[in-house]
């Protein structure tokens, strides 16, 4: 990301990512203006939480209905199941982590895989990072993989970039945020799960979608696994262009996602919801 003081204000300042960043706020203000959020906000950030960790889990190979995923209360088995319950964990999750991001970026996802591993992997392995020589499961993500010792050092940095604050708009350090625990694959499993998450909890405590109405994680799932996994190259590419497309294709989901919560107003408007 360069040597510039503020990487990321620098990523944040290229043309397409300001024009992203631009369209995002504007369709953010729209969702959050709709006369149903001055009485009914709560139900949509239900519903959103709800359709956020459907997405959230479709990209990581638990694609299931929406209905499906209202219907069922079994989350405690092995594969898909588990992976959907983790999603719906993670969400709620989310919002009690808010502060622990703030004073500790680790510490919160140190807790992230906890919530969204836990049983499902040995205890020793849980809410830490990977030692040389682990394995990582992670569907999707095709991308060689950095070594303990590098997973550490970017963990460590990208920590400090979020603690020291940047002038960036909120969607560049979610993007990035998300991108680099992607491109890292910290932990021996649920890296998707948490770098959505994690994704979210940036959106939220930036203050642009305090509510949690802006499920990412619907647009990125819309967008589809293909153009998802086209998008992570350009950001572990490292090339400004490269950056800039992951961080307007998360613009994209952005919108997307409040396209979602739109018409979740809409209906709610209509009564028929």
């Amino acid at each position: 990301m360069g040597t510039n003081a503020d990487p990321l204000a620098a990523l944040g300042a290229l043309p397409s990512v300001a024009d992203s960043v631009d369209s995002v706020r504007k369709a953010v203000d729209r969702v959050y203006g709709h006369r149903v959020m001055r009485r009914r906000s709560n139900e949509i950030t239900s519903e959103a939480a709800l359709r956020g960790a459907r997405g959230s889990a479709a990209l990581s190979d638990a694609d299931w209905a929406l209905e499906e995923v209202r219907r069922r209360s079994d989350f405690g088995g092995e594969g898909e199941p588990r992976t959907v319950g983790a999603a719906l964990r993670l969400t709620a999750e989310a919002g009690q982590l808010l502060s622990v991001w703030r004073q500790s970026p680790l510490r919160a996802l140190a807790r992230l895989h906890l919530v969204a591993a836990g049983g499902s992997a040995p205890e020793d392995t849980v809410g830490r990072p990977r030692l040389a020589g682990e394995t990582v499961s992670e569907p999707l993500i095709e991308l060689p993989l950095p070594d303990a010792e590098e997973v550490a050092g970017r963990l460590e940095g990208l920590a400090e970039l979020v603690l020291a604050g940047t002038e960036a708009p909120a969607l560049v350090t979610a993007a990035v945020v998300h991108g680099e625990l992607l491109a890292l694959r910290p932990f021996g499993s649920c890296n998707g799960l948490v770098a959505r998450t994690a994704e979210r909890i940036v959106l939220v405590g930036s203050g642009l979608d305090p509510k949690s109405i802006c499920p990412a994680e619907v647009g990125h799932a819309e967008l589809g696994r293909a153009a998802y996994a086209a998008a992570l190259d350009g950001y572990v590419s490292g090339a400004p262009e490269g950056m800039a497309a992951w961080i307007t294709h998360c613009g994209r989901a952005v919108e997307l996602g409040v396209r979602e919560s739109t018409a979740v107003c809409e209906a709610l408007q209509r009564g028929a919801a």
